[in-house]
């Protein structure tokens, strides 16, 4: 579960959030008003995260993404000496 609240209301019971955050691997979202928002995680649940990303195989990684499809549009054929397309895709030429 993701908890929000605000810069001001997490300042007065950020021991409280510290607390459901690591008890319960919540994720608490701060929003601030004139900077970009940030989350609050357990430095655990962190840890995962970037060790999973970092374990997973370029393969996956590049279909999780998409870049095979898009290299695939934008790929140079045989025909074409090497000139890439400047179309976009799904273009009628």
């Amino acid at each position: 579960m993701i908890i929000q609240t605000t810069y001001t209301q997490a300042g007065a019971k950020l021991a409280a959030l510290c607390d459901k955050v690591t008890a319960n691997c919540e994720v608490v979202i701060i929003r601030r008003r004139r900077a970009e928002n940030v989350a609050l995680i357990s430095a655990t649940e962190l840890t995962s995260l970037m060790e999973t990303a970092c374990l997973l195989p370029a393969e996956e990684l590049r279909r999780e993404v998409g870049l095979d499809e898009l290299e695939a549009l934008y790929a140079p054929d045989q025909e074409d000496d090497g000139e890439r397309s400047r179309a976009s895709p799904g273009a009628v030429e």
